[in-house]
């Protein structure tokens, strides 16, 4: 609590240096944690709660006698309780407005006597008290900077077994604990509350930077950072002053004033107090007001800054055209570079660096080895990258070094420390590049590579750093008790700062670690796995756990009968399980059929759990967790169905609590993209289920339950079993969550292939989906509208769908998404405006939008299957268009352009090219332009086909281009017409319509008459002058007539 209240805590500062808590946000959530946490600890804690402290805590208060009764002497204005210490004196004393209180059990009933004064007395306790654990505890637990011993001398003193010291261990643990609950908490708010970001501030130092210099007209002399270290959140700042804002410290010289030394805060830009020589620090406290960025302060202090930034006004926002360069070292997976070279071989080999200027490339020159400081050279570089002994002589010596250690030690299998070997590779990168690399990772594919920086020479060690050192001796070296003591302690860190997992990794704790579970002390095992469980969250840990084979040990550890560590084994497999090789090695060690036999238990698929803490139900939840992160590879998700775990996924899915249910949807939503899943789901029930937690409160799991709606609906039969179990109605409520975007993308996925079938579009149109669907259309991230845009793709096959996006104003945000360059997205547009371009109404619309010549240049897109929707789109358009052909016409190179496309090699977007030829043939003069770019000898080259879509098409865009000039002989030369006889074999109708109409207008040449007579084309005909259809009917018959003819005149010129 002492770090909390002098860091964390807001104080307001007088000339002594002493000040009172100021009245912040921050510091009322900081109070009520630690009045709450003092409320609760007579109850919670009652033996430590008894502890009575080493002094007093004592403050002025506002109680008097009248608040005291039960339990309390009074006698005038003096106030004592009756509980006393072993030499008799009360644990609370009020005397006059003084009041001094001696135990936990005092102080947790003082705080119930009034409620609405608690706040202020705790703030006035505190303000008195300012290191309150060294009125506790003592002195020798006071809170200093740089290394705390404290918790080292308390270990010390287990061993001399003094029941007083495991009380004021346990109690200096339950303190450090609250520490840590409040700088996190104060961390977590200045994160929400930042106005200034690092990116901001990189910028406006590199922008300053390239308009500073000796010249008169420069607007500084220099700007430079105090620190070239920056931690992995961008910041320079240390730990211990990031959690008050501070992003970094420069130290700037104007040319009219003296060097200013300024703080760069998420609140803002203020002057510090410089560099303090003694102790080669920053003066950290503010000596001026807060501006809102450096430009503002330097306007502030420096006239000449002003006047020669005027200068440069025009320039000065320009960005700057010299490359950010920052200095990075990526560590590389061996299995992907194919090297062996150890990490700490850190020779101009292995570095390469990008230096700004000459200068720097002598000094480099001059430096052969780059060398970092001999405090955070090796942080972080895990000491897990040291080789393996070279010698049997070293492996000896280590052995005769654990041999003296104590029991634990004794019964730890030492493994080999090595891992695969990795190569450093340094790159120039901006602060854009970390962003791009940090969002760039997804669920099926192996995460990026961390980036480990160079550290600065004149930045000092964290304490976490050093606390984490010294407690890695008593987990190495200590007695079984000290052990677990150690950690626990080392638990009570917050393990996912950077720092913390870095000085584990380099302290060589990370081995023994993984050694601990190897012995037979089962809480030994326990901590250990609790340790390795928090920091296998961060990417760069996890890899090292794998390749110091600490998968194996844990897969094997599912076999144990204790069912606490199988959980922690098992949650700890499903962080690690984030990468390929991780999977690969769960798969290959038997881990899937042991993860899947914890999901076997008799409380599976049970809706009335008395406790989620039932043993068998957590051991449950814990497997289906490993199984979710087993499930990204395609491997492991049938490894998961032969070890027969979609039965069991079935029953869970059953079950009623939320934190089971959502590990099962998500192996289901992981696995459905396989089609033995998607009917496995489909034939044991699961899509009931998945329905029915559409309407559950937790939108986690509604967002796992519709994306795997949205895998399994591409199956009709899924789709209809999704309608009749009323799936539909929550899926479409669902819509008005628009904050959620996750779980919008997931439900606009799962409507989109619902709407696959017409039956639920019906639904939809009675839920009112559309108009919801329509005002989804702005303001979303591409994933959503992608779905949505499908969707809506789909419900406009109907024509009052159709009217109702017109009515709602849904046809200029379509025309409008023609714009983008998400492929996808560009693939279910062009599909939406095509359905709406068939009323013409809409087309009034599309056309004035100018839609049709958005949609024409998207045939340049070099993708096949946004050509192929986008010349979809073009057919109703034309169709329905008041001049069409003039329409046409109007796009330059439009026509050249759709001809050229009858080269693709793609058979969809053929169909549709032909499609839009028949189209454009329509038009004289555009079947004339048509036919002069060669449309005749490019659709006779397709004639051979077997595609059932492209032969209909085909053959309309043939009939229609017979209409011109000679293109019918054209046709008979090109060897069009023996093909098109074959296609009446066909068994698709719409195929003999467009062929019959296409034979008839090439039967008008003799030639052509000749040449279907020998293929046997009246026998096929003859069979279609009965259909029903008039249209094939009356082209039959006509084709036959016109070869009837040529065979008369042809008689008639012989035989006269």
């Amino acid at each position: 609590m002492g770090a909390a209240l002098a860091r964390a805590v807001q104080w307001t500062t007088t000339g002594s240096g002493a000040g009172t808590i100021k009245v912040t946000p921050l510091n009322e959530s900081l109070l009520n944690q630690i009045i709450k946490f003092a409320e609760d600890f007579s109850t919670r804690h009652p033996q430590e709660a008894a502890f009575v402290f080493r002094e007093p805590l004592e403050w002025k208060t506002q109680f008097d006698c009248s608040n005291f009764g039960e339990g309390y002497e009074i006698n005038g204005e003096t106030v004592q309780s009756e509980a006393k210490d072993k030499d008799g004196q009360p644990l609370l004393l009020l005397t006059a407005s003084t009041l001094r209180v001696c135990s936990f059990d005092q102080l947790s009933r003082l705080l119930q006597i009034d409620m609405e004064k608690k706040l202020e007395e705790a703030q006035a306790c505190l303000e008195a008290n300012r290191d309150p654990i060294v009125k506790i505890l003592g002195p020798e637990h006071g809170t200093v900077e740089g290394e705390d011993m404290s918790i080292l001398n308390l270990l010390d003193k287990m061993k001399q077994d003094d029941p007083e010291t495991e009380i004021k261990i346990k109690i200096f643990l339950l303190l450090h604990q609250l520490d840590l609950q409040l700088l996190n908490s104060s961390l977590k708010d200045v994160s929400q509350d930042e106005r200034l970001h690092v990116a901001a501030i990189n910028n406006e130092v590199t922008l300053l930077k390239n308009f500073s210099g000796m010249g008169e007209d420069t607007v500084l002399e220099s700007l430079e950072y105090t620190s070239d270290y920056m931690f992995p959140n961008g910041r320079r700042a240390p730990p211990w002053r990031q959690v008050h804002g501070e992003i970094c410290y420069l130290v700037i010289k104007p040319h009219d004033t003296d060097t200013l030394c300024i703080t760069c805060s998420t609140a803002g830009v203020f002057l510090n107090g410089g560099w303090l020589t003694s102790k080669d620090d920053i003066d950290y406290e503010s000596k001026s007001e807060v501006y809102k960025d450096i430009v503002t302060f330097l306007r502030e202090k420096s006239p000449k800054f002003v006047e020669n930034m005027a200068k440069k006004e025009y320039i000065f926002f320009q960005e700057p055209r010299k490359e950010i360069n920052c200095q990075c070292m990526e560590v590389v997976d061996n299995r992907i570079s194919g090297r062996s070279q150890n990490i700490y071989n850190f020779t101009e080999n292995n570095v390469y660096m990008k230096m700004k200027s000459s200068a720097e490339r002598r000094r480099y020159r001059d430096n052969k080895k780059l060398e970092p400081s001999m405090k955070w050279e090796d942080i972080w570089l895990s000491a897990s990258h040291r080789p393996k002994y070279s010698s049997e002589k070293a492996a000896k010596k280590d052995t005769e070094e654990e041999r003296r250690s104590s029991t634990v030690s004794r019964k730890i299998k030492k493994k080999d420390s090595g891992i695969s070997s990795v190569s450093v590779k340094s790159q120039c990168k901006t602060s854009d590049r970390f962003e791009d690399i940090s969002a760039s990772s997804s669920e099926t594919e192996e995460e990026e590579d961390q980036l480990v920086h160079l550290h600065d020479g004149n930045t000092d060690l964290p304490s976490e750093y050093w606390g984490i050192q010294k407690l890695a001796k008593y987990v190495k070296g200590g007695n079984p008790t000290a052990t677990i003591i150690a950690l626990c302690a080392m638990r009570d860190f917050n393990l996912a700062q950077e720092t913390c997992q870095l000085a584990i990794r380099e302290t060589g704790c990370l081995e023994v670690l993984i050694n601990l579970l190897d012995t037979d002390e089962i809480k030994c095992q326990i901590g250990s796995l609790k340790i390795l469980k928090e920091i296998s969250k961060n990417t760069f840990t996890r890899r090292v756990i794998a390749d110091l084979e600490g998968l194996q040990i844990m897969v094997r550890i599912l076999d144990s009968p204790d069912k606490d560590l199988k959980c922690l084994a098992a949650e700890t497999i499903a962080n690690i399980a984030k990468f390929k090789q991780a999977r690969w090695t769960v798969r290959q060690h038997g881990g899937i059929k042991r993860l899947v036999g914890l999901l076997e238990c008799t409380s599976v698929g049970s809706t009335s759990l008395s406790s989620f803490q039932d043993e068998d139900t957590e051991l449950a939840r814990c497997g289906a967790l490993a199984l979710w992160s087993c499930s990204k590879s395609t491997k492991n998700k049938e490894a998961i169905r032969k070890a027969g775990g979609i039965p069991l996924l079935a029953k869970w899915l059953k079950c009623s609590h939320v934190d089971i249910l959502t590990p099962v949807v998500g192996i289901l939503q992981e696995c459905a993209s396989e089609p033995s899943y998607r009917l496995a789901i489909r034939t044991e029930g699961m899509i009931e289920s998945l329905v029915n937690n559409l309407s559950s409160e937790h939108e986690e799991l509604q967002m796992h339950c519709a994306s795997a709606i949205f895998k399994c609906a591409e199956d009709k039969e899924t789709r209809d079993l999704i309608r009749q179990h009323g799936g539909l109605q929550p899926l479409s409520a669902l819509l008005d969550n628009s904050e959620n975007k996750q779980l919008l993308a997931a439900v606009t996925g799962a409507i989109w292939k619902c709407a696959l079938s017409a039956e639920n579009v019906s639904k939809f149109s009675d839920y009112k989906v559309i108009e919801a669907l329509v005002g989804l259309l702005t303001d979303q991230p591409e994933e959503v509208l992608v779905n949505v845009v499908g969707a809506l793709g789909e419900c406009c096959q109907e024509t009052t769908n159709r009217t109702i996006i017109r009515k709602c104003g849904g046809i200029p945000p379509l025309v409008k998404l023609l714009t983008g360059t998400d492929q996808a997205l560009l693939v279910n547009v062009t599909k939406a405006v095509g359905a709406c371009a068939t009323e013409p109404e809409n087309m009034m619309i599309i056309d004035h939008l100018d839609g049709v010549r958005l949609l024409w240049s998207l045939l340049k897109n070099p993708n096949p299957n946004v050509q192929a929707n986008a010349a979809w789109a073009i057919c109703p358009c034309i169709e329905n268009a008041k001049d069409a052909g003039e329409m046409v016409r109007s796009f330059v190179g439009g026509l050249e352009l759709i001809v050229n496309l009858l080269r693709s090699k793609n058979k969809e977007v053929l169909a549709s090219v032909c499609a839009a030829v028949t189209k454009i043939a329509k038009d004289e003069e555009n079947l004339a332009v048509i036919t002069d770019h060669g449309v005749v000898p490019l659709l006779s080259r397709l004639a051979n086909t077997s595609n059932k879509k492209l032969r209909h098409h085909l053959a309309e865009a043939i009939s229609q281009c017979c209409m011109w000039g000679n293109n019918r002989i054209a046709f008979g030369e090109a060897k069009a017409v023996a093909p098109l006889v074959r296609y009446l074999k066909s068994n698709d109708p719409s195929v003999h319509r467009a062929t019959a109409q296409a034979l008839y207008q090439l039967s008008e040449d003799p030639g052509n008459c000749v040449t279907m007579h020998e293929n046997g084309v009246v026998k096929l005909l003859l069979a279609m002058v009965g259909s029903t259809d008039e249209a094939l009917q009356e082209a039959a018959a006509g084709c036959i007539a016109n070869i009837r003819r040529l065979a008369l005149a042809a008689e008639k010129a012989k035989y006269g």
